[in-house]
């Protein structure tokens, strides 16, 4: 698969939103594209790059355990974003 193939145009992203929302039975704010690709960004940015998909994961599990309101994903995710802001790894803190 080459790099363009798999980078999807932002109608493509909201088909797959749609497919994810039509196969879990998920209403449409419970999938904020725009919070989630922010997210993945500030920690690409301030973490690493392999930091961006583990970080949603966490913030989705920690959402879910808290009850899974769209409230409480965008607490989880100001969280993550919150720590990613102000990271610096082990090596930088010497």
């Amino acid at each position: 698969m080459s790099e363009a193939s798999r980078t999807l145009p932002p109608e493509a992203l909201e088909e797959w939103a749609l497919a994810l929302r039509d196969r879990f039975g998920l209403a449409a704010e419970d999938v904020p594209i725009a919070l989630i690709l922010d997210l993945a960004r500030d920690v690409a940015n301030g973490v690493a790059r392999p930091a961006a998909p583990f970080s949603a994961f966490v913030a989705g599990l920690v959402a879910g355990r808290a009850g899974g309101s769209p409230e409480q994903v965008r607490e989880a995710v100001d969280g993550v974003v919150a720590l990613a802001s102000t990271w610096q790894s082990a090596g930088d803190r010497s």
